[in-house]
């Protein structure tokens, strides 16, 4: 089963690990679809069992406004039961990811992980932190497709 990696980025640090992510999903032995949010439809995500999201924060520490929070509003009627891990950059402090983590768990989704944030400058242990989320979904699709 393909999984795809979601993601929206300006500056190339959540392309980078949006990258990570996938890496680590081919690795454990999975199938990948790298796609900009522009590339996709909330309806075509909500087909996947297991979801990892990529998006920074922007303006006053909110998921960007023009492709990637309409996405994701029109994905979060459909997220119950999936897996689902969080990914983003930042360029000062506030609250995005909590924010956008208690949307997917209010929407029913499980987070398997804390999302993954990096301020500013990417580095090894955000590239890291990608990676071993990048493990977990490929785990959880493991899984489902061993028991559905």
């Amino acid at each position: 089963m393909k999984v795809p990696v979601i993601f929206w980025s300006s500056t190339g640090n959540t392309t980078m690990m949006a990258e990570a992510v996938a890496d680590a999903i081919n690795a454990a032995g999975g199938e990948v679809m790298l796609l900009e949010v522009g590339q996709t439809t909330a309806a075509d995500a909500a087909k996947y069992p297991a979801l990892p999201l990529g998006c920074p924060a922007m303006g006053v520490e909110t998921l960007e406004e023009v492709e990637f929070e309409p996405f994701f509003a029109e994905l979060e009627g459909s997220l119950k039961g999936k897996k689902v891990v969080l990914f983003g950059s930042y360029g000062w402090g506030g609250t995005y990811m909590q924010d956008w983590e208690n949307r997917v768990r209010a929407a029913g989704a499980e987070l398997l992980a804390d999302g993954v944030l990096a301020m500013a400058t990417l580095d090894d242990a955000a590239l890291g932190q990608c990676a071993e989320i990048g493990k977990k979904i490929a785990g959880q699709i493991c899984c489902y497709l061993l028991f559905n």
